[in-house]
């Protein structure tokens, strides 16, 4: 690699882009195509701005930054290593995020929604003094959640102790320590028994034909966070059978199940889903309030 005809970021920028298109490579995980995945990648090495490219395009590189230029084009190319693994860094909207393998890259609809707090079926959001959010993974809904609802609580629960330690950090960063409180639970198993006004889920929900099929970036997240049985239900199922007892009266629950909205429906034929408009459509985000619930 040392006797690379690279100079400038453009150089690299363009190596990139033909590299990762030429080996096909998924993005599903923060950028939506070659040039941005290529751009970011570039930028963070570099520990340049993520946001002023153009500045830096004609800038001559050391031999020494090239080479870890190079080196993370090749570990995305040749591993199929999500970019955010290679960075240890995500986002959702604009709160950062740490990450690594023991959780997902964060991606969420949910997130979109929070800061419009939920509205028209929250009314005030400073009312709201106490949520539960199920699969925290990296613990980025959890914070988002206690930043939107100044007065709440977020209790947040996940089953794997890694993705319980990742979501601490996170919590810890953002010093919402007093506000968020960690449970390693399956689902409901020893949350506070408690009434919530609002129960939040993004869960394990894809179908395990589905499973079978996702790129190769996909296998290196955690299969437990990703995998919803046979239909993608089995979680949800779980989550909607105890939702009522401990939502309040006028309590609200919502999950995400991204591209199961058939699975859902006929999981739940008696049930009547309120589909959230999400920038992905209408049938990623399903609402039910706790007079619905089962």
């Amino acid at each position: 690699m040392s006797n690379h005809p690279f100079v400038t970021v453009r150089d690299l920028l363009r190596y990139a882009v033909s590299h990762f298109n030429a080996a096909k490579l998924f993005f599903g995980h923060g950028s939506a195509n070659a040039v941005d995945e290529a751009a970011y990648l570039i930028l963070h090495t570099l520990h340049l701005p993520l946001d002023n490219l153009e500045l830096y395009l004609e800038a001559k590189l050391l031999p020494t930054e090239i080479a870890a230029v190079i080196n993370v084009i090749e570990r995305r190319t040749n591993d199929r290593v999500p970019a955010a693994y290679i960075t240890n860094q995500a986002w959702l909207g604009t709160y950062e995020f740490y990450v690594d393998e023991r959780v997902i890259v964060p991606r969420s609809f949910i997130a979109e929604l929070i800061p419009s707090h939920f509205s028209p079926w929250v009314t005030d959001p400073d009312d709201v003094t106490d949520i539960l959010e199920l699969c925290t993974g990296s613990g980025c809904l959890p914070i988002m959640l206690a930043d939107a609802f100044p007065n709440a609580h977020v209790h947040t629960a996940d089953i794997s102790a890694d993705a319980l330690a990742v979501a601490k950090r996170n919590v810890d960063t953002y010093q919402l320590q007093d506000r968020i409180t960690l449970h390693q639970s399956d689902l409901y198993t020893i949350v506070p028994n408690k009434k919530y006004q609002l129960i939040i889920s993004n869960p394990p929900y894809v179908n395990s034909a589905s499973m079978g099929k996702l790129p190769p970036e996909y296998l290196h997240e955690p299969q437990i966070a990703l995998g919803g049985g046979t239909d993608g239900m089995d979680l949800v199922r779980t989550i909607i059978a105890g939702a009522k007892e401990r939502l309040t009266p006028d309590g609200i629950l919502m999950v995400e199940i991204g591209n199961e909205r058939a699975y859902a429906e006929a999981a739940f034929p008696e049930l009547e889903f309120t589909w959230v408009s999400t920038s992905a459509g209408d049938d990623m985000v399903f609402l039910l309030t706790a007079d619905q619930l089962p």
